[in-house]
């Protein structure tokens, strides 16, 4: 068969080693929403034996979202430059071992060092994860395949709420335990991980077109045509993702994702507190109400994701999830049942429109500059959601839960305007044309298809 009856590798059917590829990467996220969501409870049952005071408790509950965001930041160059494959098979791992030797810890200090290099490991895998998984996807199940790795992070904060609840009975060590536990999963997928191969679009930008064909021959399919070399030259390094071309899809990229994540991880990982502060006397019932509704959302965008516009999922999630926390702002004191509804709700739509975090950052940047990109977008919305989680319990404290509820509110309408400004639309985009911002030949057609 000739090169030109060859499907195009971006328009490849969906095989099993997609699939795999999409599994793979999952357990950076489940072992990342894990790590995230027991937080809180191994927080409360080691106060004693740690010796926890408010100050301590801040700086542990905001630690691994501080090295998520230096592992991002730090990583996106580097797996830019020397590809995705040799950190995305290793770093489960590295973060394996780490969170084994969470067991032992003596002193709070001790467990800190830990959380911050659990986050630079998960901030590393965001990177490469994204990046891979993207990469490797079909265009027309791209969303969806990202969605794996948004329903295996709720899955996994699902899991730690779970978890802690039932480990809770094990005495005063109960806490170790619940950190001992997330070491498991990182463990398993490492296995997975080894085989998967180096993304044949970077390996394509690269110059190596024997190695991608060989990649897309043996995964792919022998009629499916390797990624073609991009016309257009990007210049490497993290200073052109500021540069004209570039910035207004950095800024967009990094400004959405900090919008979501920052009510999200305030009111999540505090769930139980925020509904006591509402008058909700069963708050571990409403605490696992948000979090099973968590992930249904996550389900439920997954679902969602390729069936409309990626402008459409982004504007109208920002502003249903504000509708709603503002229900609650306004309406909580009716009846304790009204909260938690209102409340799991917006857990629901906040969850749905996680998925945008995994499948919209890697979209928004060519094959060379993806890693550093999607970098930046993790890095700051890592910075965000450290910031808030340890805000968030002063702000009650000192103002009370509606004024950190209304914080949350205007979060969330920055994200819509933003987003409505200027977010491009990007779920027919060829990931080998990003560079060349919109296709010319396909502009009007997406024009119609993201008015649909």
């Amino acid at each position: 068969m000739s090169t030109a009856a060859h499907t195009a590798y971006e328009d490849a059917p969906l095989t099993r080693f997609h699939i795999r590829v999409a599994i793979a990467g999952t357990g950076g996220q489940f072992s990342d929403g894990f790590v995230l969501g027991i937080v809180g409870i191994v927080l409360a049952s080691a106060t004693a034996a740690l010796n926890l005071t408010p100050l301590w408790i801040g700086l542990l509950g905001a630690a691994t979202l501080a090295g998520l965001f230096l592992g991002a930041i730090v990583t996106g160059p580097i797996a830019d430059r020397i590809g995705r494959r040799r950190i995305f098979g290793w770093d489960m791992l590295v973060f394996g071992l780490l969170s084994a030797s969470q067991f032992f810890v003596q002193e709070p200090w001790q467990l800190l060092a830990l959380r911050l290099l659990l986050g630079i490991a998960l901030g590393a895998d965001y990177v490469v994860s994204k990046s891979l998984v993207t990469e490797h996807s079909p265009r027309r199940f791209r969303g969806r395949l990202m969605s794996f790795l948004a329903v295996a992070w709720a899955l996994g904060y699902v899991t730690a709420y779970l978890a802690g609840f039932l480990l809770s009975n094990l005495g005063p060590d109960a806490w170790r335990w619940m950190l001992l536990i997330s070491a498991l999963p990182a463990l398993i997928v490492f296995g997975f991980r080894l085989g998967v191969p180096e993304s044949p679009l970077w390996l394509t930008q690269h110059g190596r077109l024997r190695e991608a064909a060989d990649v897309v021959r043996r995964h792919v399919g022998p009629n499916v045509a390797p990624p073609p070399v991009s016309s257009i030259k990007t210049t490497k390094g993290m200073a052109v993702l500021f540069s004209a071309k570039y910035r207004k899809r950095t800024m967009v990229g990094a400004v959405f994702y900090v919008c979501q994540v920052i009510p999200y991880f305030a009111l999540g990982t505090f769930a139980p507190q925020v509904m006591e502060a509402l008058g909700v006397s069963g708050k571990l019932a409403a605490g696992a109400a948000y979090n099973v509704f968590l992930l249904v959302g996550a389900i439920v965008g997954m679902l969602i994701i390729d069936r409309i516009s990626r402008r459409t999922f982004l504007i109208g999630s920002f502003a249903l999830g504000a509708a709603l926390l503002l229900g609650l702002v306004l309406f909580a004191s009716v009846s304790p049942i009204l909260a938690v509804v209102l409340f799991a709700s917006f857990a629901l739509v906040l969850s749905a429109a996680a998925n945008l975090e995994f499948a919209y950052p890697p979209e928004l940047f060519p094959t060379e500059l993806r890693a550093s990109g999607v970098g930046v977008a993790t890095a700051s919305s890592r910075l965000g959601s450290a910031g808030s989680t340890f805000l968030l319990p002063v702000v009650v404290a000192g103002s009370g839960i509606n004024t950190a509820l209304t914080a949350c509110v205007a979060v969330l309408l920055i994200g819509a305007f933003v987003c409505w400004r200027w977010a491009p639309e990007t779920r027919a985009e060829s990931l080998a044309a990003v560079d060349e911002e919109i296709e010319p030949a396909h502009h009007h057609e997406r024009q119609g298809a993201a008015a649909h």
